[in-house]
């Protein structure tokens, strides 16, 4: 699950693409790419997120941590007073090195970890991790018209990636239903809405599927759906296959099955017939 923002100094724009497109195994905007785009530690194994500047230069990036709270419709949205919980996540991870300087196609690996402290209690504790480009300094020269005007400001877009940084501590199960699936209109287009739950101590993340009888493959498909434990529901649209736009109406199931490294398991299914 990961967030992609690009910052203009002093104008700020973001943009998250949980529930958006399907995301993919590593992240890129501008000339960065990261890899892998989620993590999950369990305080004691830590692991390593790699950068590539796939760029035609030399790019420098500041790594640090950031807070962001999911919205009803899946949006991350950057959070000024974190709670405790993201508190204390932000205190037991760490990283390094913390800057980099990467020369055109080069990579470079980021260690980092959980130290969780003695008693702490179980449960998920997130923070997100930003890898934003730190524009090379540049002189702005002004016309012979421009000299003796007053101060000449320059906007430098600042591209970054951001990824979720998950801790998990202790058995923590979690369990999920859909409901309210229908026919939507996404920018003109059907897509099949529906309202994603979750319960119990940790977020869920997979992909929604939804097939029709008689049709081979899914008609309608997305990945990289998270819920994360401070929504206890989501409302998903996923845009349907362009070749099965005539087989929408009628019954249909729908199924919310969570991805891990080593295989797939299915947390909700339902069955509904669109009209």
């Amino acid at each position: 699950m990961f967030a992609l923002t690009r910052k203009m100094a002093p104008a700020v724009l973001a943009a998250a693409m949980i529930g958006g497109a399907p995301v993919p195994a590593q992240a890129g905007v501008g000339d960065l790419l990261v890899a892998p785009t989620r993590i999950i530690l369990d305080g004691r194994k830590g692991t390593e997120i790699v950068l590539n500047n796939i760029g035609d230069a030399p790019a420098t990036y500041r790594i640090s941590v950031e807070f962001r709270h999911m919205t009803a419709d899946g949006n991350l949205e950057e959070v000024a007073e974190p709670t405790a919980a993201e508190k204390a996540a932000a205190d037991m991870i760490v990283y390094a090195p913390r800057r980099v300087t990467l020369a055109p196609h080069e990579p470079q690996s980021i260690r980092i970890a959980a130290r969780p402290p003695q008693n702490l209690p179980d449960g998920e504790y997130r923070v997100h991790l930003l890898f934003r480009a730190i524009p090379p300094t540049r002189p702005v020269t002004a016309s012979g018209d421009e000299v003796g005007r007053g101060l000449r400001l320059q906007l430098i877009p600042v591209y970054g990636v951001t990824i979720p940084v998950i801790v998990r501590l202790g058995n923590l199960q979690a369990t999920a239903a859909i409901s309210n699936v229908e026919l939507e209109k996404k920018n003109g287009k059907p897509a099949i809405a529906l309202d994603l739950s979750r319960s119990g101590p940790r977020s869920t993340f997979g992909e929604v599927l939804v097939t029709k009888p008689g049709v081979k493959d899914p008609i309608a498909i997305q990945k990289a759906v998270a819920v994360y434990t401070e929504l206890g529901s989501r409302h998903v649209e996923i845009p349907v296959d362009d070749a099965y736009k005539g087989e929408l109406v009628g019954p249909v199931t729908v199924q919310y099955v969570e991805t891990f490294h080593d295989g797939k398991e299915k947390l909700a299914e339902t069955q509904a017939v669109l009209r």
